[in-house]
This record gives C-alpha cells, structure tokens and sequence, in this order.
C-alpha cells in the first residue's frame, strides 16, 4: 500500500520583501540556502526579520545577503552578542553564483531578496534579478492592479 503524502503547509512564509516587487521588475528567481547561526533560527521562528532594504552582493566567488534585519530575541541572545544586520551567507552552486554575477555585472541588473520562508526544516531565501521601474512603470502597474480588482467585483455582481 501506498502512504499518503501529508499536505503542504501553507504558513512556511517567513517574511517577505513588497517594496522590491514595487520598486523592480522581478525577472529570474533562485531559490538559496542561508547560513544562520542558532539565534538567528529562534528569531525567525518567532517571525521577528524584515527584508525591506535587503540585497544580494558578491564577493570572492560567494554570495551574501545584506541589510536583512532579525531581531534578536531578549530570551534566546543573553550570552551571545547579536549583530541584527550582519551579512548572512547564502549557499548556491558555483555555476548560479557566476551566472548571476555576469547578469548583475553586463546588464545593469542588481539581485535582490524578495521572500524567506521555511523548505522542510531548513531556511531558503527567494532571490530575484531585478531591473528598477520609473515612476511612470510604477504609476502603470498599481492602475493594472486596481483594474483587476474592479473586473473582479463585476464578474462576481454580474455572475449572481
């Protein structure tokens, strides 16, 4: 007999970055492993970590997060000094780092973190090539959005 699978549950969401998908076009997603140390884990767990200026930089062949900010828990860091800004590194293949380091380098694309969540019991960071938007495409892109919210509304008056 077969097992059946259990369900997918739908919290894994840690925290996400809103103002990249509204500052930038989000082309070419990764998903990455983050190097966190033990009271980094409990903070996240407990949901403090915010992504708002967070961005990916390169150095010597690897990638870093930066400007991501976990807030240290008062109970989990009493005897560790905890730096909530610190770089964090993220684990890729050789191969996806170069790729994105040509990407970043030759076409005018910075690479930016747009989720964290939870796969299994393991941390993974959502990183995305990004290209900024101008007012004008930001302008653009919120009246699409309310369009779609209006033609919804409709559909479900007219449907009834």
């Amino acid at each position: 007999m077969s097992k059946k699978k259990k369900p997918k549950v739908s919290g894994n969401t840690i925290a996400l970055n809103k103002k990249a998908r509204h500052d930038f076009f989000l082309e070419d997603k990764t998903e990455a492993g983050v190097s966190l140390l033990g009271w980094e884990v409990k903070s996240l767990r407990a949901g403090k970590c915010q992504l708002l200026d967070s961005y990916i930089v390169f150095h010597k062949g690897e990638a870093w997060l930066t400007g991501a900010l976990i807030t240290p828990l008062d109970q989990a860091s009493t005897h560790v000094v905890a730096n909530p800004r610190r770089e964090r590194k993220l684990l890729l293949h050789r191969r996806e780092i170069e790729r994105l380091m040509q990407k970043v380098q030759a076409k005018g694309y910075t690479c930016v973190c747009t989720a964290l969540y939870w796969k299994n019991h393991r941390v993974k960071a959502e990183i995305a090539l990004a290209k900024g938007k101008q007012t004008h495409d930001k302008r653009a892109t919120a009246k699409d959005k309310d369009w779609a919210k209006q033609k919804e509304r409709v559909m479900k008056h007219s449907v009834r």
